[in-house]
């Protein structure tokens, strides 16, 4: 099978919308981060645990009804949550147990 020039455009398009996708992906896992550090900035000041295990059961199950509203599957959301709050709490960990902004200097 020999792929001719207009499927390589077609491909080539497409590819190009995931780039574009993926790097919108990208951003919004920054910008989730970023409000994560805030958050636990917040939670350091007020001395608010980091762990708030029924947030992360908020947070799985708004993705599993979002996965089945979409037909997306939802063990891959499980999944990919699973990682995000994974990292999530790694960055709350550092922030919580590193020293405050008026500290640091």
């Amino acid at each position: 099978m020999t792929t001719t020039s207009s499927a390589e455009a077609g491909l080539a398009g497409m590819r190009a919308e995931l780039d574009l996708i993926d790097a919108r992906l990208l951003d919004t896992l920054k910008t989730r981060i970023d409000i994560c550090v805030r958050i636990a900035e917040f939670k350091r000041d007020h001395d608010v645990p980091m762990m708030q295990p029924h947030r992360i059961g908020i947070v799985q199950e708004r993705a599993a009804c979002f996965g089945a509203e979409h037909g997306v599957d939802g063990t891959f959301l499980r999944r990919l949550y699973d990682l995000v709050i994974e990292e999530t709490c790694r960055v709350e960990d550092l922030v919580i147990d590193g020293p405050a902004m008026d500290d640091a200097s």
